[in-house]
């Protein structure tokens, strides 16, 4: 099979997935079969069952797999939720504020647990409390949890004060956790999908979500508010959301959105590659494939990135041109950052 024909099975299975009651689904059971391996490795598989589960093929082998991830990832999303609950103590009793962004800030808005994967926990903390925040947290990671500390998120054009000034408060069993105030949240969002290549249905998936859950108030002028490639990169994303899964634009959408066309080689991309089944983040790390060369010429095919991710990486605009050179460019930059963090024995 074609991978752009197994990207559009992906698109298909997924299309307004995270809804409370998704229309039924008619793939068929060959079809799912063929994708489920994909959907599986890039925690997609919850929000499969999701849609399938009412459907005839939700009893096929490739649906009951897929309902095996929704209850695993039932089961991880309430470890995660005591982690975060701990996190937040224990950097509050240092006097430490963070700020929660990406993961259980959306898996909160899903209709129900487990539909969403979510592994690691970013917390962002401002600059000086770095160092003590890592100390304190430093037996909860011991115990495995998986943890992101972040003093900025560049993309956003935000300072750490801006979003803790646009951010809120909201409850966790007997825990207030704060997150990124909507604004922030979804544009974060779009351009951390952008970056890393659209590589994770589930990330198209949370777009489509936050585009139909988004409050009354929300700020359209803040949202789109910093350097123009990034926002109008955060429109395409917006509006590969809706094209390409069905997501419903706000009626109080802007102009910006509503008539942003995307580039003809945007939704292709996508497709082909939910298509390819592999991506180099589930691969061994290049510096092992330096030392053992054998499996080299295959770590280099994965690292050559997709059309999405050159351009976001190297802040090219999101047009018509070819995107070869861009291409080019990010694999130079890529390489000469690999070069000198081993040059750093990092």
């Amino acid at each position: 099979m074609r991978t752009a024909v197994r990207g559009e099975l992906v698109a298909t299975v997924l299309t307004q997935a995270w809804r409370r009651e998704p229309s039924p689904s008619h793939i068929s059971a060959a079809e799912l079969a063929e994708i489920t391996p994909f959907l599986l490795k890039t925690g997609s598989g919850g929000l499969a069952w999701w849609r399938i589960q009412h459907a005839e093929v939700g009893t096929s082998s490739a649906g009951l797999k897929l309902k095996h991830a929704y209850i695993s990832q039932v089961l991880g999303a309430e470890l995660q939720e005591k982690e975060i609950v701990q996190a937040f103590e224990l950097l509050r009793s240092e006097g430490i504020e963070p700020l929660l962004a990406k993961g259980w800030a959306v898996t909160r808005l899903y209709p129900g647990p487990g539909l969403r994967s979510s592994t690691d926990i970013d917390l962002c903390v401002r600059a000086q409390q770095r160092s003590m925040a890592t100390d304190r947290l430093s037996d909860l990671v011991a115990q495995g949890c998986w943890l992101d500390l972040h003093t900025e998120f560049r993309p956003l054009d935000r300072t750490v004060e801006e979003l803790h000034l646009h951010s809120q408060l909201v409850s966790l069993g007997e825990a207030e956790i704060r997150v990124l105030g909507p604004e922030d949240q979804l544009r974060l969002l779009c351009l951390h999908m952008l970056y890393h290549g659209v590589f994770r249905p589930v990330w198209l998936c949370d777009l489509g979500l936050a585009l139909e859950s988004l409050p009354s108030d929300f700020d359209w002028d803040y949202f789109l508010s910093g350097k123009h490639r990034n926002s109008d990169g955060v429109l395409c994303a917006l509006g590969l959301a809706h094209q390409l899964l069905g997501a419903r634009l706000p009626e109080n959408s802007p102009s910006a959105l509503k008539n942003r066309c995307l580039p003809n080689w945007l939704v292709p991309s996508v497709l082909e590659q939910w298509g390819k089944m592999e991506h180099y983040m589930y691969s061994l790390p290049m510096a092992f494939h330096l030392r053992h060369p054998q499996g080299l010429f295959k770590a280099l095919r994965l690292r050559w990135p997709n059309p999405i991710q050159a351009t976001a990486r190297v802040g090219a605009p999101f047009n018509e041109l070819p995107r070869l050179l861009f291409q080019v460019a990010e694999c130079f930059q890529r390489t000469g950052k690999f070069l000198v963090k081993a040059d750093k024995g990092i």
